[in-house]
């Protein structure tokens, strides 16, 4: 019998998972797929928004301009890959500069201290390279940008480290309501908890069915990215978003927390919650829309194309609340600015746990600190292909991905067994080549690590379903209007 079980390992489950592990409970987090933070944590831009980027009196507002703050903490502690190079909303005409006075003051409204409407000068003192048609912006310094896929493997592997028990390839078939606890049922096995949050993203309103606890539906939205080469990095310095429309925060202009060129998301009503492909006619959209803000990357530089689904609810808000069956929390939902929002959502699931009665008793030994994975690499490294140091032994010639890196991450607390869960940890197939050289030679670390047939190892996890239908990367490369 569990105190509390967790559904879904996103940046959200993951972040509550990590705050509850600091108190005397027994914790278990289900996760459906073979990795944690696979699903729309792993497929989303990676931005930390600032507080003007939600309404104010709505959850979103009050949690993204709260948990904004808590990640240059949270970096110091778990290592994951976060940096603060701030924002600019761009605008064309009055009509734009209408809408950034907006957002200036809807941040003001909710207490930002670090917004600025600037003017063409200072705009290009900072973006030397945006449009020459852009007149005004709303400068925000506290954007960041964060890895969130390496964020919500932080989160787990330091709350497995401080007591959590996770179960991964565990979907959940049924819940049972007792008395004094739910009987979940999964693929795997029935677990007993006193308490249930459902964190279950894009099946969060499915996952309350089960209990009746179905006063809200999710509706789907895909977002569509293409990530460029580090070559194209010199061409921007913040994030640059152009004013927001009705369904959502519009193309935005990028570098990644590694240093990736990234463009996009559109945002697209779809009925599959699984269907992440990526279509031409999105990505045609994508690239001529992102022109707009910075003309002169080079698309014949792309690497690979992308897309995620958000998890909107009818609400158009986060659900986070104890629902009509007691003791057990909805955390759903969480759409942008949810990955800003993430661990403001947790302390906030924390107040609704102790006002519905759970005592927590925070442990003396629970330990904050998570060690990062890759190994910043300086100029004068001197690893090669098939050398005989782990360390300086490149598996991964695009990332200068090491053997030793490759180890570590497979000896901490979240089993591995496929080389997609190897590439979120250590970059190790995320570069240009896209892991044609270096595939088979993680694999082969991971069989001889782990003792794990070769033939077992797959890509994406042996149970998961097809891979996704993207265009193919050439076919984006001749798309240079």
């Amino acid at each position: 019998m569990y105190d509390i079980t967790i559904i879904g390992a996103g940046v959200v489950g993951a972040a509550i998972a990590r705050e509850l592990s600091r108190y005397k409970l027994s914790i278990c987090l289900i996760e459906k797929e073979e990795d944690v933070g696979t699903g729309a944590s792993k497929a989303n831009s990676g931005i930390i928004h600032g507080g003007y980027a939600a309404k104010h009196g709505t959850l979103k507002g009050e949690l993204c301009a709260k948990g904004n703050k808590m990640f240059e903490a949270l970096e110091r502690e778990l290592n994951f890959g976060y940096r603060r190079p701030g924002a600019l909303v761009i605008g064309f005409n009055e009509e734009d500069e209408k809408k950034i006075r907006e957002l200036y003051n809807n941040g003001l409204t909710i207490g930002c201290d670090d917004l600025e409407i600037i003017y063409e000068d200072r705009i290009r003192e900072i973006e030397p390279h945006i449009n020459k048609e852009v007149k005004v912006a709303l400068y925000s310094k506290s954007v960041g940008v964060a890895s969130p896929y390496e964020y919500a493997i932080a989160l787990v592997e330091n709350a497995v480290d401080n007591g959590l028990n996770l179960r991964l390839n565990s979907e959940v078939l049924s819940i049972k309501t007792k008395d004094e606890y739910f009987i979940i049922e999964t693929t795997n096995e029935n677990i007993e908890s006193k308490y249930v949050i459902n964190a279950a993203g894009l099946y969060s309103d499915k996952v309350a069915a089960m209990v009746g606890a179905d006063n809200f539906k999710i509706l789907p939205r895909r977002g569509q990215y293409v990530l460029l080469g580090k070559n194209q990095a010199h061409l921007v310095n913040t994030v640059v978003f152009q004013v927001p429309t009705a369904k959502g925060k519009g193309i935005l202009v990028t570098t990644t927390y590694h240093g990736n060129f990234m463009i996009g998301p559109n945002a697209e009503e779809i009925d599959d919650r699984a269907d992440v492909a990526t279509t031409i006619e999105s990505l045609e959209y994508i690239i001529e829309t992102a022109r707009k803000s910075i003309s002169d990357f080079e698309i014949k530089k792309s690497i690979t194309t992308f897309s995620g689904i958000r998890a909107i609810s009818n609400s158009d808000d986060f659900i986070i609340e104890e629902s009509a069956v007691k003791r057990f929390i909805n955390a759903a939902g969480i759409d942008s600015p949810g990955l800003t929002s993430s661990p403001a959502i947790a302390e906030r699931v924390i107040g609704i746990l102790k006002h519905s009665g759970l005592n927590l008793v925070e442990k003396e030994n629970f330990n904050p600190k998570r060690k990062g994975i890759i190994v910043k690499k300086s100029n004068d490294f001197d690893g090669k292909v098939d050398h005989e140091d782990p360390s300086k032994n490149i598996i991964c010639r695009c990332e200068k991905v090491t053997e030793s890196e490759i180890i570590d991450a497979l000896h901490r607390g979240i089993p591995i067994k496929s080389t997609d869960a190897i590439k979120r940890r250590t970059r190790a197939g995320m570069g240009i080549c896209q892991g044609n050289f270096c595939r088979e030679r993680v694999k082969k670390i991971i069989s001889r690590e782990m003792n794990i047939p070769l033939e077992d190892i797959s890509v994406r996890g042996k149970n998961a379903s097809a891979p996704p239908i993207r265009v193919d990367i050439n076919t984006i490369r001749k798309l240079n209007k």
